[in-house]
């Protein structure tokens, strides 16, 4: 067999590609090469970032104040109930008669549900799973373990103060 009667192929000299024949199409290869490169980027950034989390510590929320201006005392019909902000809980504020006013952190000691000032009933409610609690805070009835945490109440110029109790 002489070099007239070889069989025709398609190599034409080294380093000539034949997957694509029209220019500014992308190879095989390329297309390759640029999904490694994505999943690599991908895989770098899903290690990265939970480690980076981990490390940047979080934004610390407000602080929780030792008092905290409710109102005045004309905002508070007798015998209702006012759920208030006490720093990151809330607070519940009771006006049983005109000069007698108790609060309590308003988070159920079951589930950490927030309690409300049942009038109809004179007691405090929760209704995540129906605990009650007197007007002391002493749970009386339901699921909940312990009592509500109680708050100091004072009046000043007609303000009314709410302030953590010293344990």
């Amino acid at each position: 067999m002489t070099d007239d009667n070889r069989p025709p192929h398609r190599h034409d000299g080294p380093g000539k590609d034949h997957s694509s024949n029209e220019p500014g199409q992308q190879t095989r290869r390329d297309f390759i090469t640029t999904a490694l490169w994505l999943g690599g980027v991908a895989l770098v950034a899903s290690v990265a970032y939970p480690i980076a989390k981990y490390l940047v510590p979080p934004e610390q929320g407000e602080p929780d104040p030792e008092t905290v201006n409710v109102g005045k005392v004309e905002a508070f019909a007798v015998n209702t109930g006012t759920i208030f902000k006490m720093g990151r809980k809330p607070g519940l504020l009771i006006r049983a008669k005109e000069d007698e006013f108790r609060a309590f952190i308003a988070t159920c000691t079951h589930l950490d549900c927030t309690v409300q000032y049942r009038a109809d009933m004179g007691l405090i409610w929760c209704a995540c799973h129906n605990g009650r609690y007197d007007l002391n805070g002493i749970n009386v009835a339901g699921p909940p373990p312990r009592p509500l945490t109680p708050l100091r109440v004072d009046v000043k110029n007609g303000e009314v103060f709410v302030s953590r109790e010293r344990a």
